[in-house]
């Protein structure tokens, strides 16, 4: 998706805000349904941006690679949960993970919707709005698949380690201190690294970019308006 840089920051602005704001208070609002009320004590459970950003995670991170790879990474303030408070510690575990990557794919499906009611624009340029409902369809599909990958304190590993047997369970949850920076080595530092060697090995281009193609264009079909990327 090509855009003009300051409608570009605009919308990537706006729309990720949204996108993280909703995911992480989706965690809040679960665990606290769940029997943890630590996130609601905390204010978590709010669409209060500013109760979930991270300056550098949310802000400085992301804003640097979208104008220079043209694709978001980031992360939020983790909301807090205690899971011995939770009703079901293990089961309930699995349940606040999912939350967050489930509140995305709803957000993108709604915007999917809207796109459909609003018109996709037919061979006219897409207007602002048509901008920001395509971009609110990708990006909240791929910050879902994104926090799905396997490894903690990512949503995918919480839940890996909730479903997994105790044996490969506990040596997955001893990774969650350094799981940010095993990701950041592998979607990052692995290509920089490969490419200079000559043979790129890009594994957000190989893995997860055609996930997120596939889920968007499921997507688009569903709501009658074809690809949306």
């Amino acid at each position: 998706m090509d855009l003009p840089s300051l409608e570009s920051l605009v919308i990537a602005a706006a729309v990720a805000i949204i996108a993280i704001t909703f995911h992480e208070a989706a965690h809040g609002f679960v665990a606290h349904k769940l029997g943890d009320s630590t996130a609601y004590q905390q204010g978590r459970v709010s669409f209060n941006p500013l109760r979930h950003i991270d300056p550098f995670g949310t802000v400085l991170l992301p804003l640097v690679l979208f104008f220079y790879t043209g694709w978001m990474f980031g992360w939020a303030k983790p909301v807090p949960v205690n899971p011995s408070r939770l009703n079901s510690p293990r089961r309930d575990m699995v349940l606040v993970a999912a939350a967050g990557p489930a509140i995305n794919l709803a957000l993108a499906i709604a915007s999917g919707i809207a796109l459909a009611i609003y018109g996709v624009g037919g061979e006219e340029e897409p207007d602002f709005v048509r901008r920001l409902l395509t971009w609110s369809i990708y990006f909240n599909v791929l910050i879902a698949v994104f926090n799905l990958i396997p490894i903690p304190p990512l949503d995918g590993g919480r839940i890996a380690v909730g479903v997994l047997p105790g044996s490969l369970a506990y040596p997955l949850a001893r990774l969650e201190p350094f799981g940010m920076w095993i990701v950041i080595g592998l979607l990052l530092i692995v290509p920089l690294v490969t490419r200079q060697l000559g043979n790129e090995i890009n594994l957000f281009s190989m893995l997860i970019q055609p996930i997120v193609s596939g889920i968007t264009a499921g997507i688009g079909a569903l709501v009658g308006i074809g690809g949306t990327s």
